[in-house]
């Protein structure tokens, strides 16, 4: 009569017996990591000095390459600073100094709820307040923090937003120089156009800057 222990040995067999012929599973081999895509850097050259910005190609993909696109083709060379009003923001990228103002393509959609806010030194783009997707060369830093400018709601184009695309990482001091230069009625705008144009000389595309 086979004793208990030879039972369990006998029981336990098939088991052993298939871990020691069984093959080895491989590990699965480690996902590469993804890089993040590095963020473009654009140096404003202005009359009163540099200003660099970073943009978010991640967060605001079309507005982005609508203000490279715009860079590349030398659209802002030559443009100046045509509404300065201390304690909410500095706005370009469309008038000559005689505030005649420059050609523009169609406009992108309004990336504003993208999750970045209206904070001071980042960059935005302007748009007409009463129609959401209207944003094409205009575009404005933020001088102080203005969340009043942030996505609120897409039901209305007065809460809609103005997307922040990047922000100032060089050159905020130049900003605040430019934020408080005499200003008056100028041309189509009855206030807020420096009454000694502040000009955006050149506009260089700069090495992208890894994550």
């Amino acid at each position: 009569m086979p004793s208990r222990l030879s039972l369990l040995l006998a029981l336990l067999l098939p088991l052993s017996a298939a871990a020691t012929v069984a093959p080895a599973t491989p590990p699965a081999p480690a996902e590469a990591p993804t890089a993040a895509p590095a963020s473009p850097r654009v140096l404003l050259v202005t009359s009163m000095g540099e200003i660099t910005l970073e943009l978010d190609a991640d967060a605001a993909p079309r507005t982005v390459e609508n203000f490279l696109a715009y860079a590349r083709d030398g659209h802002y060379n030559g443009t100046v600073f045509h509404r300065v009003v201390p304690g909410l923001l500095v706005q370009a990228g469309a008038f000559t100094p005689d505030l005649q103002p420059k050609p523009s393509r169609a406009p992108v959609p309004n990336e504003a709820a993208n999750g970045l806010s209206n904070r001071r030194g980042t960059v935005a783009a302007a748009r007409d307040r009463g129609v959401t997707d209207s944003a094409t060369t205009q575009f404005f830093i933020n001088l102080v923090d203005n969340p009043k400018l942030d996505f609120q709601s897409a039901d209305s184009p007065y809460t809609a937003g103005y997307a922040v695309f990047g922000r100032v990482v060089q050159g905020l001091e130049v900003v605040d120089r430019i934020a408080v230069v005499p200003t008056g009625a100028q041309g189509p705008f009855p206030a807020w156009v420096p009454t000694t144009p502040v000009v955006i000389e050149r506009v260089q595309l700069l090495e992208p800057v890894a994550p």
